[in-house]
């Protein structure tokens, strides 16, 4: 792959940076929303998808650091921030998951809820894709990497979208629960590869 020259590198770090602050802007109201949607329905899995849209904010806030900046050293560090993130994300869901789903816990239906992660999956899904061609195309695994964060997140809106849908339409009460159980090993594989893989 050829070394773009500076001003078309300029360009894709300015894209870089927009695609974060959008997520990050988006991850914020998200949690608003899924704050109330996740009381008024005493939903585990809306709740745990405010912790994901929460790490998610934190992973964007790691990626405009190292895009601040150049070298190894803080690539490095960056990259194994991200991997807390998936690995913190795997733990709350396995344990909440496991938790809900042994205490026979029911939750309420939630249109706010089932709307906020129908129209999150889309856009995560087009940020994700914006990520890994920019990431590509500077050559930058941060961004690479937080692009599969951001691939996660809207898995994860699909999964919870999946279980409201089957609690609200199907009374199947596990499903809100057990659509954490999806994503735990989509997070795992991903700390795996940071901690363990080769960049």
């Amino acid at each position: 792959m050829t070394t773009p020259d500076d001003a078309a590198r300029q360009t894709l770090i300015r894209r870089g940076f927009a695609l974060e602050y959008a997520t990050l802007g988006w991850n914020v109201i998200g949690i608003v929303v899924l704050a109330v949607a996740a009381i008024s329905a005493r939903s585990v899995a809306l709740a745990g998808f405010g912790l994901d849209s929460l790490i998610e904010i934190g992973a964007s806030a790691v990626v405009i650091w190292e895009l601040s900046g150049t070298g190894e050293n803080r690539q490095r560090r960056a990259l194994r921030l991200v991997g807390v993130a998936f690995a913190l994300l795997a733990i709350y869901l396995l344990v909440q998951s496991t938790w809900v789903l042994a205490s026979g816990f029911r939750p309420h239906h939630s249109l706010l809820g089932i709307g906020w992660t129908a129209v999150t999956a889309a856009v995560m899904f087009a940020l994700a894709a914006g990520k890994a061609r920019t990431g590509i195309a500077l050559d930058n695994p941060v961004l690479k990497t937080e692009g599969r964060v951001t691939t996660i997140d809207g898995l994860l809106a699909v999964a919870v979208l999946l279980g409201l849908l089957l609690n609200s339409l199907a009374g199947l009460s596990w499903a809100d629960p057990a659509a954490g159980y999806v994503l735990v090993y989509y997070a795992v594989r991903e700390a795996r590869e940071i901690f363990f893989g080769e960049h």
